[in-house]
């Protein structure tokens, strides 16, 4: 493709950091790499822990499983979600409830949620879709006021703030995701964050096969765990990225607003949009496209395939799949309607401002 949806900005910066990693970051030195990353994380997030991840799958399994969730709970989540949030609950033998998304943010209702709690409920994941912020005021009273845990599946949410509080930092845990495709990258890669002492000890023990830091005999595990660490050359990576991640994050926003603004005068096409105290760290521009106009990325991928152009499909609604729901939830009107009409627009870091606009030409002269 002449211009790939995404790809991540690597420099020597990463280079350095990987290669020393490489030459140095075994036997005694084979963690070092992964706690400064989670120390610069944890940082960067203001958030007290912070354990690194092979993925944002393994880091929501993790904390699903240190709350004890298991067969015959139910975990509230949104129908639009990529697989991996829904993955954990099914391995835990949890029921997945799906419930829909706001027209405005993309992101899982509060009015959807709170109808949807039974006695089973024991956790809803509020996913920050495409850098847009969930409503966690409202889903965290929700919390509060029923006594569930509420998560925050932050994958690509890495930039975003809500009044101050950084995406992933404000429910009971959050992850977040390093994959290639993200804002920062550790190749594959991901992390859990909490505040909460007990919780972050319970997910480095899961983590560690079961063993407790605690434990004085070697190679002696209190439990079946599991092992989802990152390596330290992945850590390693982040670690430098973790050093440019203002610089990132802007040019992601820079991305955005070019779009935004290309897009201004066409009456038929809207974009990522947030309340004046969300900051959105704009990881993937999404357009919608008016009803009137009946397209979507279904009758659009041959003209991006032609122009070069690598876009992507909106999230199907995941009551698609018969391995997660009997059937489709078509009351999830939001989720199956801008699914068919949405279409998410490259945006890597190193996208040239005329890069951006062939692909504004290209969108404005099909959908006029």
């Amino acid at each position: 493709m002449k211009i790939p949806y995404t790809k991540p900005s690597i420099t020597e910066v990463e280079k350095r950091f990987a290669e020393d990693a490489v030459a140095n970051g075994w036997g005694e030195n084979c963690y070092g790499y992964i706690n400064r990353f989670e120390h610069d994380f944890a940082r960067h997030l203001r958030v007290k822990h912070v354990v690194a991840t092979s993925s944002c799958t393994g880091a929501l399994h993790l904390g699903l499983c240190a709350l004890g969730i298991g067969a015959g709970d139910e975990v509230i989540l949104a129908d639009i979600n990529w697989i991996a949030t829904v993955s954990p609950i099914i391995h835990l033998g949890a029921t997945p409830v799906l419930v829909d998304i706001s027209g405005e943010n993309w992101c899982i209702d509060p009015k959807k949620v709170e109808a949807a709690i039974t006695p089973q409920t024991k956790a809803i994941i509020a996913t920050h879709l495409y850098g847009n912020m969930a409503e966690m005021a409202e889903l965290l009273a929700i919390g509060k006021r029923h006594q569930i845990a509420v998560v925050e599946d932050a994958a690509e949410a890495i930039g975003s703030e809500i009044d101050g509080h950084r995406a992933g930092t404000m429910g009971l845990f959050g992850t977040f995701s390093f994959h290639g495709s993200k804002t920062i990258t550790t190749g594959e890669g991901g992390a859990f964050v909490t505040n909460n002492d007990v919780l972050a000890e319970k997910v480095r023990t899961l983590n560690n096969h079961g063993r407790s830091a605690h434990e004085t005999r070697q190679f002696w595990p209190e439990r079946a765990g599991f092992k989802y660490r990152m390596s330290n050359v992945q850590a390693a990576i982040g670690c430098a990225q973790l050093t440019r991640v203002g610089e990132l994050v802007f040019r992601k926003q820079e991305i955005l607003k070019e779009y935004i603004g290309g897009f201004a005068e066409n009456p038929y096409i809207t974009l990522n949009t947030n309340p004046v105290n969300v900051v959105s760290g704009a990881w993937m521009p999404n357009v919608v496209i008016s009803r009137c106009r009946n397209r979507g990325f279904d009758q659009l991928k041959g003209k991006f395939h032609d122009a070069g152009i690598d876009a992507r499909p909106f999230f199907a609604p995941l009551s698609n799949f018969p391995f997660i729901s009997d059937s489709p939830n078509f009351e999830n009107i939001n989720s199956f309607d801008l699914w068919k009409r949405s279409i998410n627009l490259p945006s890597f870091h190193d996208m040239t401002n005329d890069d951006i606009q062939y692909v504004i030409n290209l969108l404005n002269d099909e959908i006029r």
